[in-house]
């Protein structure tokens, strides 16, 4: 989402390294870059220029800390600006002692406001409560059916009446109270477009059921536009909150950078899927780190974490073992790469420090994966347990297999050497010694596939060795294990 705005941003600040000071002229060369970065990216005009006027009026005549380059300087007034930009965020949801708390959800028609419903009441179920939908939209053909559908997907109760959508809502919140949910959640009814009609049932449902909060949801899709839907149900409803949907796919992110300043309004959750278990919480400090190529690495930890939930105890000491022992096997590693196609491969990149940067414009890294998968699948099952078997004439036949070039198979192979090496190391070391070291390999390039080439390893001296020599190291590698 993010790549074109963190190459611009990281363009312009390459044009400040190497300064000396930062003065009035050298600032403005730099800024004219950020500028045009935002622009692109669909930031609304005025937010890009009193943003910029920020950041100019805070580092012209900064001095230069000793040992800190003046690019530095600039990327951390950019960052503060940048989270400022887009919070504080409160992403607490309220709770009633003696009522449900209600929810209510709106939005133009499209911007998947059901699919949203069903996410958040996910969330809170996760946390312990016991949520309702309420299927207010009597507009759009099959809109209840598929509340009720992803209703049942997540275990979570869902009202509905072919009455009014004012009568759904009342009806919901009586219906809550009498089966003791906590909260209800109503999907009301978009349009196509803003609308007399559409504005006048939300107002209503609005002054007969009272909601506790409103958020709108809206579409990241559809860029700047997104910031005048944002206002204009704000001018009507007075919203406590907005739901960006599609964050995932290829919007240029504008609307995350431009909402809150426009509207007054934070972005509080985010749609990262189609998949109901897809919505985050926004935290403002991440999504700057990541627009300056700096990461989420505590956004990585937490899906590896969320993942390995799923994994049972016995399967997790085995892998741990493993990885201690250094035994670990490209079957293994294979079963690595589905927990990262369950993470999302290009949101895992773009949360990884330095990752996007490494990916040409236009490369899809899901299509390097399944071509390292490709290669895993084409061997036996001996030569997945022993990657040292695999000679010149063994490596031709995967290569075949796979549809690659054998010498593809011999990079790949030297990388997994060296990623094996990597995590048996890592299996020693505490949770923050390993976000150190995997920014540190973010950066480098570790983690991509054919990124790991030009990294030498502890007594790589670039000589060229010989078969004889190769085939001695292969037997001591054996004997160590």
């Amino acid at each position: 989402m993010f790549e074109g705005i963190t190459r611009g941003l990281s363009d312009a600040f390459k044009k400040l390294r190497g300064r000396g000071r930062l003065t009035a002229e050298n600032i403005k060369e730099g800024l004219r870059e950020v500028r045009r970065a935002l622009l692109e990216a669909d930031v609304n005009l005025t937010v890009v220029t009193e943003f910029i006027a920020r950041v100019e009026a805070k580092s012209v005549g900064q001095d230069v800390l000793e040992r800190v380059d003046p690019s530095e300087q600039i990327i951390k007034i950019v960052y503060e600006e940048l989270v400022g930009l887009m919070g504080p965020v409160d992403h607490k949801i309220p709770q009633r002692g003696d009522r449900p708390a209600v929810l209510m959800l709106c939005g133009l028609q499209g911007s998947g406001k059901t699919t949203t419903a069903a996410k958040l009441a996910l969330t809170l179920k996760s946390q312990g409560r016991k949520p309702l939908l309420a299927a207010a939209d009597l507009q759009r053909p099959g809109a209840v059916e598929q509340l009720q559908t992803l209703g049942q997907q997540i275990g979570v109760p869902v009202y509905s009446e072919k009455t009014s959508p004012v009568d759904v809502c009342k009806n919901a919140v009586a219906q809550a109270k009498k089966t003791l949910c906590d909260t209800v959640i109503l999907d009301t009814a978009g349009r196509l477009q803003i609308d007399e009609e559409l504005m006048s049932e939300l107002k209503s449902i609005d002054k007969l059921v009272k909601p506790d909060e409103v958020y709108l949801v809206v579409d990241a899709m559809i860029g700047q536009e997104a910031v005048n839907v944002s206002k204009t149900f704000n001018d009507a409803l007075e919203l406590n909150a907005v739901i960006l949907t599609k964050l995932d796919g290829d919007a240029r992110g504008g609307a995350a950078l431009s909402i809150k300043h426009v509207t007054g309004v934070p972005i509080k959750f985010v749609g990262m899927g189609e998949k109901v278990d897809k919505l985050e919480e926004f935290h403002p400090e991440r999504m700057a780190g990541r627009i300056l190529g700096q990461g989420d690495m505590m956004g990585v930890v937490e899906k590896i974490a969320a993942i390995q939930k799923e994994m049972s105890e016995e399967d997790l000491k085995k892998q741990q073992e493993k990885l201690s022992k250094g035994n670990f096997t490209l079957n293994d590693f294979r079963k690595q790469f589905e927990m990262i196609a369950k993470m999302g491969m290009k949101d895992l990149i773009s949360r990884m420090p330095g990752m996007s940067e490494m990916i040409p414009p236009g490369e899809d890294p899901e299509q390097a994966l399944k071509r390292v998968q490709g290669m895993i699948d084409s061997m036996s099952k001996k030569e997945k347990a022993d990657p040292d078997l695999i000679d010149q004439s063994r490596r031709r036949r995967i290569a075949a297999g796979a549809g690659v070039e054998p010498q593809e198979v011999k990079q790949f192979l030297t990388q997994f050497d060296q990623v094996r090496a990597l995590m048996k190391q890592m299996s020693e070391m505490s949770i923050f010694q390993k976000m150190k070291m995997m920014s540190g390999l973010g950066k480098a390039g570790a983690f991509m596939p054919g990124g790991m080439a030009g990294i030498k390893t502890k007594g790589d001296t670039g000589h060229r060795k010989s078969a004889k020599e190769r085939a001695e190291d292969r037997k001591k590698k054996k004997r160590g294990r």
